[in-house]
């Protein structure tokens, strides 16, 4: 979770600006939780643009307009039907807190044909299914994809998904590999499989 530090606000053609103190994490299409501004820009929000410049309206077409001679940067732009506001100084905070849930702890319990699991084994398998859903999500926005958090964007990254929690699961007991008990003393570097890597979309240009 990261908490951010609002300066200014001001709102324009049914679009809330916020102006924050330092750089972000944020993308376009992230989650945001606004506090403490006022009744009118707190909630929950989803990013439309960050832009550098002045925001001064929406044209007929629908399209953002910004002043080129105003430089504006850390701004955060969101959907807001309200009353147009001023640009003024504010206080309050933008917190992003992205919890992906692409896929479940069945999921790879099936993929992994273990049966019915253990309690134990059930509350690990719902570790490796949040720690693989949150890790291929971030993969592929360092890759240039704005992914829902909620909802898996297709089959092949949500076959991708379970396969790195399967293999998650399996390097249980094991510092760097799959647990096993052959190659003794030999440390092999592993990383996301081509395969994987294939079915998530990563390692190559986000494709529009």
């Amino acid at each position: 979770m990261a908490t951010y530090t609002v300066v200014q606000k001001y709102l324009v053609d049914n679009f809330a600006v916020l102006v924050l103190a330092t750089p972000s994490e944020l993308e376009v299409g992230s989650s945001i939780t606004v506090a403490s501004v006022d009744a009118t820009f707190n909630g929950s929000w989803t990013v439309r643009a960050l832009p550098t410049q002045l925001f001064v309206g929406v044209d007929q077409e629908g399209d953002l307009l910004f002043d080129e001679n105003v430089i504006l940067p850390y701004q955060v732009l969101y959907a807001k039907t309200a009353d147009n506001v001023e640009r003024v100084v504010a206080t309050g905070t933008v917190t992003y807190s992205p919890t992906c849930t692409w896929i479940t702890a069945t999921d790879i319990e099936d993929w992994l044909g273990i049966g019915t699991a253990t309690a134990g084994d059930a509350a690990f398998l719902t570790i490796c299914a949040s720690a693989s859903s949150q890790f291929c999500w971030r993969r592929r926005q360092e890759a240039g994809y704005v992914d829902s958090l909620t909802t898996v964007p297709s089959q092949d990254v949500k076959l991708g998904t379970i396969m790195y929690g399967g293999a998650l699961y399996r390097q249980r007991g094991s510092l760097d590999s799959l647990a096993s008990f052959g190659d003794m003393g030999v440390a092999p570097v592993q990383g996301l499989s081509p395969l994987i890597k294939q079915l998530l979309g990563i390692d190559r240009p986000a494709v529009a």
